[in-house]
Order: C-alpha cells, then sequence, then structure tokens
C-alpha cells in the first residue's frame, strides 16, 4: 500500500495539541485546501494543518488527483470506491498523530466534495471519534440499496458534524446536505448545518469562517 503525503502548516505555537487533516475534492490535490490552514490558525493556534494528496491520479483531470473514480455509470462506485481508500487514508492519519505524539481525539477532518465523503467515511469508522469532522460541498456515502442496518453496523463513533453546502451547487445539489444530515442524525450523529447563499460548488468566506468557529468550539476553545 502507497503511501500518501501533502503539503502542510505548522501550529503557530510551534507546539501542535490538534491535527487538521483536510480531504480534497475529485481532480484537486492538498494544494487545494491547504491554505485553508493558514486561515484557521486564528482559531486554533496549536493545530498542525496537513492536505495529503489522494492516492490515484485522476483520469479526468491528469494534473489531479482522486480518492476513487467517479464514472457515474456504477450506482455502488462511491461505496466500493470509499471503502477502497480508506486503508491508505488510515494509515496516514495514524502515521501523523504518532508523528506528533497525539491521541485519536485530537484529530480533525475536513473535506470537500470527494473528500467529505471520505472523512464521513473513514472519521465514522474510527474507534476513537475525531473531536470534528466538517464537509464541504459533499454527501454520506450509504452502502448499496440504501442499507441503513449495515451502515449503523459499521458506526464505531459519533463526532460532531457540520456540513456546509452552497444553494447554488449543480454539482453535488444542495438536497445532498439534507439527505446527510438525516442519515447522520439516525445513526446519532450531532449534525449542524450552514447553507451559503448564492454559492456553487466551492467554499466562500462564510463557510469558512462558520468551519474555523466550529472546529474551535469542538475543541472547547473560546474566541
Amino acid at each position: 500500500m502507497a503511501a500518501i503525503d501533502g503539503p502542510r502548516v505548522q501550529a503557530r505555537s510551534g507546539k501542535p495539541k490538534q491535527l487538521v487533516v483536510f480531504l480534497h475534492g475529485y481532480g484537486a490535490d492538498g494544494a487545494d485546501l491547504i491554505e485553508i490552514g493558514r486561515q484557521w490558525r486564528a482559531f486554533l493556534p496549536d493545530a498542525d494543518f496537513v492536505a495529503p494528496h489522494a492516492p490515484d491520479r485522476c483520469a479526468a483531470s491528469p494534473t489531479g488527483r482522486q480518492w476513487f473514480p467517479l464514472t457515474m455509470r456504477d450506482p455502488n462506485e462511491r461505496w466500493v470506491g470509499a471503502n477502497q481508500a480508506t486503508p491508505v487514508l488510515e494509515q496516514f492519519l495514524e502515521t501523523e498523530l504518532k508523528r506528533r505524539n497525539l491521541p485519536p481525539s485530537a484529530l480533525a477532518l475536513v473535506g470537500f466534495s470527494q473528500g467529505t465523503m471520505m472523512a464521513l467515511h473513514v472519521g465514522l469508522r474510527r474507534p476513537t471519534a475525531p473531536f470534528a469532522i466538517v464537509g464541504y460541498s459533499g454527501l454520506l456515502v450509504v452502502p448499496p440499496d440504501a442499507n441503513t442496518e449495515k451502515l449503523a453496523a459499521e458506526i464505531k463513533s459519533r463526532p460532531p458534524v457540520l456540513l456546509i453546502h452552497g444553494d447554488q451547487d449543480d454539482l453535488i445539489p444542495p438536497q445532498a446536505l439534507f439527505h446527510a444530515s438525516s442519515g447522520l442524525a439516525a445513526l446519532g450523529v450531532p449534525v449542524e448545518c450552514h447553507i451559503s447563499h448564492g454559492i456553487g460548488h466551492g467554499i466562500d468566506q462564510e463557510g469558512l469562517r462558520h468551519g474555523g468557529e466550529f472546529l474551535m468550539r469542538r475543541y472547547g476553545l473560546r474566541a
């Protein structure tokens, strides 16, 4: 299993107490999100930020990466792909936590689009819950035939989740936020939502502020 890596932003304090991992979208790479870490140092001065490049080259974007292929021809490809990509991401998370001598509870996952799918898929299955998951413009990957019993049986932790979506998103419609939030709530996962008005498949400054403040609150910090 090939290791993954990506750009990093060190804790402003120089002594990391948290690790925030950004998971980019389909056809992008870690550089697409790592600058958010520089902005969020104001919220989490003791956090290291890292944005690994997904393990596979993207067929639709030769210079980009993918966590798993998206052909839109197989209704189960997200489920199969997320499961196949999980081991390499889990290995990365464990290595990064160990490198900093941090407990699993010091981890937060932040995803965009396909990265949100991975953040939810992996984060809910970790034995120790991340202190937060923030998902932008994504969705909750469910088993074939929407087998909720199978999904519930796989959940190991219930970290607080914030979902943010643009109301003008024509790639992953904003209805995906409501499907994900209801699915998470049914699993007993605490979830908050924010709709970014006038925003398509992207992240605006208001969404960034909400995400940073959510991480700060979930770690027990005050503004």
